[in-house]
């Protein structure tokens, strides 16, 4: 099957999110029209389609006078969406769980290898770090039947990286205690605990994270 072409505002939405997440655009940079047009060389219309897009994700605000901006940052805001993000995925493990095929209970076996292996090495690093356990997350969670979940899912962590990035660093003490986690909540889906075993785990790992995240702070 032939994959879908995106069109010009998907194409936009991208680039800009990607720029907000790999933070070329900064909390409070001005978004604006013209002269994003001109960057992606495309007119303003897909432009604004893909900042309100933005706006409705909470990656982009709007001020009177001022315009569109990437959304500033309130720490305040990092329990609020960590809370969320950990009832969501919770659910979204729960009912990954029963989905999750011996090559994707491999990977995130590798990828919480090579996260234990960051936390080993002589010289810490947190980008590498988070990195794979965003992609480890995403990965146990893939299978889950449930689409909205995971969108909401996805925006939420997009909210948290955001928030990770400006404001909080992961490091090594932590992060050894977080590969433990997945590692025991690998363990409950490979044994084939139940369901709700699987949820309150994958759940308590990420309040858990807020929670020494906060001490730290």
């Amino acid at each position: 099957m032939a994959k879908r072409k995106q069109s010009t505002t998907e194409l936009v939405y991208n680039q800009i999110r990607e720029h907000i997440m790999d933070g070329r655009f900064t909390p409070g940079y001005r978004l604006v029209l013209s002269t994003l047009a001109d960057e992606y060389d495309v007119s303003t219309v897909p432009v604004r389609e893909a900042i309100r897009q933005l706006e409705a994700q909470g990656l982009v605000e709007y001020h009177h006078n001022i315009g569109a901006m990437v959304t500033q940052i309130n720490t305040e805001d990092y329990a609020d969406s960590m809370t969320a993000l950990a009832y969501l995925e919770g659910a979204a493990t729960m009912l990954a769980a029963e989905h999750i095929t011996p090559d994707v209970m491999a990977q995130c076996v590798e990828l919480n290898g090579e996260m234990h292996n960051v936390t080993r090495a002589s010289h810490f690093d947190p980008i590498e770090y988070r990195r794979l356990n965003t992609e480890f997350h995403r990965a146990l969670c893939a299978p889950c039947p449930n689409r909205r979940v995971l969108a909401l899912m996805a925006i939420e962590t997009d909210r948290v990286e955001m928030i990770r990035r400006s404001s909080f660093k992961f490091n090594a003490e932590r992060s050894v205690h977080s590969v433990e986690q997945h590692d025991h909540l690998l363990s409950l889906i490979r044994d084939g605990a139940d369901g709700r075993v699987i949820e309150l785990c994958a759940r308590e790992h990420k309040l858990d994270a807020l929670r020494r995240t906060l001490k730290s702070a």
